[in-house]
């Protein structure tokens, strides 16, 4: 079971300053402002278990009006105290992502800072190529990368990374359609084979 902390989600509106301008426990200095994600997180170990709970982050995530004044500290505390919790993974998105759009195509850096936080299993994700997932993963600043619009519509997306084959380009407009067009129908790259 995933927790969705990130992308402006209402546990990622407690976790970040710019959002979160509660007086009560729940507010105020970064331990408070963790308590709703850490509270949520433990009410899903105690019903799955550790091994079967993570946490999507987005640390400098930008989506709608999400803010925090010190992003590096806020999601590094937080980091820390969900690998005291022990749960299965940490999965972050990488801030050159905002909302659903590819805003930068630099250096990954999330997973990188929070690797010194989380001792679990860390999967990076945003805006990540091939090329740039082998080398995040060769620096060791995640175990995993994930990828969501480019496995849309490159349904052999693996063989297609492993073979250095070109990906077809997604259709964002077909995305949360309901129907089949832009999510089942895209085609298997041709090979030589």
């Amino acid at each position: 079971m995933e927790i969705h902390s990130a992308n402006g989600y209402l546990p990622d509106q407690f976790l970040q300053d710019g959002t979160n301008h509660r007086t009560d426990e729940y507010g105020g200095p970064i331990e408070n402002r963790a308590r709703f994600l850490l509270e949520i997180t433990q009410a899903a170990i105690d019903v799955w278990g550790k091994e079967r709970v993570g946490v999507r982050l987005s640390p400098s995530g930008i989506y709608g009006s999400m803010s925090d004044s010190s992003p590096q500290e806020t999601f590094g505390c937080v980091a820390e105290k969900l690998s005291d919790l022990g749960i299965a993974y940490l999965h972050v998105v990488e801030p050159r992502i905002k909302g659903t759009e590819l805003i930068s195509v630099s250096e990954p850096v999330a997973a990188k800072n929070l690797r010194q936080h989380f001792r679990g299993t860390l999967i990076a994700a945003g805006g990540f190529t091939g090329e740039s997932a082998e080398a995040i993963l060769q620096a060791g600043d995640a175990d995993a990368v994930a990828f969501g619009r480019a496995f849309i519509s490159n349904p052999d997306l693996p063989e297609r990374l492993r073979d250095n084959l070109p990906l077809t380009p997604y259709d964002r407009t077909t995305f949360y359609g309901g129907g089949a067009h832009g999510y089942t129908d895209y085609p298997r790259a041709q090979t030589s084979d």
